[in-house]
């Protein structure tokens, strides 16, 4: 049996300040992906393990708990910020009715919701095409501009006109955008009153098949639970099959491919289709508390600014088959980045025992991001900290465990000032920084630095899931495979922890506060928080 207590490692005060302990990181990895945490999935006991794991090596470490408001009822609690969530599971056999058309759940659409409502109607619900779905000022476009959809059903199309035309002046070209993720299309949604929407699914444009759509959306899913029941949310957050979504035109009398193509257009008017939706989604739902786990080294002079250092340690958990369970140990997604935050947190104490940074330092190990960013979501919220008190983050979601490599990938282009502190570490490193060689998948957009984006705060991801093991993506990304290897060379962990530690503590010693290039709410955000 794997033991999980941190063996002993002899080191001296300069090897601690500067050098890679990568036996200790290994260990790290092997125990967190090991058969016993159970796949560290949220809400089980593998989330026990996994929490009480953490906290008790940051405690060892001499880092304090990050949460000073936690109530004194165990020895980590200062350690752990709850995350209140709700297990959301939608009753699939229901049928979308358009007209005279039928379509069956999870092979033609998909429909689920947040909200805490165990049954909700669409009768006789108005359809309207909205296009791309996008309401975005610094591009000069708003397809909500002409139409009141207050109540209705919309139909969005996925993705943003720069991926479709491959302009680069139109949005960013074939680099995703916010806009172009089906979030922002729900959430936009939302905010105009909506009831309901179905974003029309082509692969290319999703950069998935319509097997991913399925997986995804007709199980249960976890959601973050706010004080009013979630009523905010959008009700109905669904999928329509590329051909279900051309009998659904053609039946009005349109041709969806004609209308696409127009709605390419800054100019394009909504069409509010002949047929209306029905629908009645019936919802079993749950709810119970997770966990973030939090970590400080405190600053000197300025205790109340905080350089972030976060990673997400959970993973899907274990699933029961008929041939048995199967245990999703996510060794490299992202075991490897928790480790990454402890090896971190060790090195910079070390350095902060010799010469005390002058900001604190947070380690952030996340809960529930492969279900839906769901603990970053709430840490955004300010509770533990105020935004505006936020320097920066660096986030780690999965690291390269083979060889060293002469590059960094850099997720996103000219969006912030955190771009200029990568390039910089990078090439004290001898390395260059390589662009996103996928910038159609939005991967800037899918992990938990971006909850802090979206509230203002400017991120970097680490990432690095296949770009130097092909097969990683085919065979192991999301599935039993990814386990942990002896046979890793860790070249690469040892490279990005030391880049990433010289970022963290040059901001920790800095008086800069990193801002947004582009403009964007997320610009917005930041400049109201730095005007406090």
């Amino acid at each position: 049996m794997l033991s999980l207590a941190l063996a002993p490692f002899s080191l001296s005060a300069q090897d601690k300040e500067q050098n890679v302990n990568l036996t200790s990181v290994a260990h790290h990895i092997e125990s967190l992906a090991s058969d016993t945490f159970q796949g560290r999935g949220p809400l089980t006991e593998g989330e026990t393990l996994t929490i009480n794991y953490l906290a008790k090596q940051y405690q060892a470490m001499g880092l304090q708990g990050g949460n000073s408001h936690a109530q004194q009822s165990s020895p980590f609690a200062q350690y752990l910020q709850p995350v209140p969530m709700a297990q959301i599971t939608p009753d699939q056999n229901m049928r979308l009715q358009i007209g005279e058309l039928s379509f069956i759940a999870g092979s033609d659409f998909t429909a689920r919701t947040e909200q805490m409502n165990t049954q909700i109607t669409l009768k006789d619900s108005e359809l309207v095409f909205v296009g791309y779905g996008i309401n975005a000022p610094e591009y000069q476009w708003n397809d909500y501009a002409n139409v009141d959809v207050t109540g209705k059903t919309v139909i969005v199309l996925v993705n943003d006109p720069g991926f479709a035309t491959q302009n680069p002046s139109l949005f960013t070209g074939n680099a995703m955008t916010y806009y172009g993720r089906w979030t922002y299309k729900y959430e936009e949604a939302a905010r105009q009153g909506a009831k309901a929407v179905l974003i029309v699914h082509e692969t290319a444009p999703a950069a998935y098949p319509w097997s991913v759509v399925e997986s995804s959306n007709t199980g249960s899913k976890y959601t973050l639970v706010d004080n009013e029941q979630n009523t905010s949310k959008l009700p109905i957050m669904g999928w329509l099959q590329l051909a279900a979504t051309e009998q659904v035109f053609e039946q009005s009398g349109l041709n969806y491919q004609q209308l696409k193509k127009k709605a390419l257009q800054s100019t394009f008017s909504p069409v509010t289709l002949q047929q209306t939706a029905n629908l009645r989604l019936r919802n079993t739902i749950s709810q119970a508390t997770s966990h973030n786990v939090l970590a400080t080294i405190t600053g000197s002079k300025y205790p109340d600014e905080y350089v972030l250092v976060g990673a997400h340690w959970d993973h899907f958990g274990t699933k029961q088959t008929p041939d048995g369970d199967i245990i999703y140990n996510g060794a490299v997604d992202n075991a490897s980045g928790v480790a990454g935050t402890l090896e971190m947190a060790r090195m910079l104490k070390a350095q902060h025992d010799i010469k005390p940074f002058e900001r604190s330092i947070l380690f952030i190990n996340f809960t529930a991001e492969e279900t839906g960013l769901i603990g970053s979501e709430q840490f955004s919220k300010g509770d533990i900290i105020p935004t505006k008190n936020m320097v920066a983050l660096l986030n780690i979601d999965g690291m390269n465990v083979l060889d060293k490599v002469d590059y960094i990938l850099q997720y996103g282009e000219g969006l912030s000032d955190m771009e200029d502190y990568l390039a910089r570490a990078a090439k004290a490193e001898g390395r260059r920084v390589k662009l996103d060689p996928r910038p159609q998948n939005g991967l800037f957009f899918r992990s938990d630095h971006f909850s802090m984006a979206k509230q203002g705060v400017p991120s970097l991801l680490f990432m690095s899931l296949g770009d130097t093991d092909p097969d990683y993506i085919a065979h192991k990304y999301h599935k039993a495979a990814d386990d942990f290897s002896a046979d890793w060379s860790l070249g690469g962990v040892e490279q990005d922890i030391k880049l990433m530690v010289d970022i963290t503590a040059t901001l920790a010693n800095s008086r800069d506060w990193p801002k947004w290039k582009m403009a964007s709410d997320f610009k917005a955000s930041r400049e109201a928080d730095l005007a406090k």
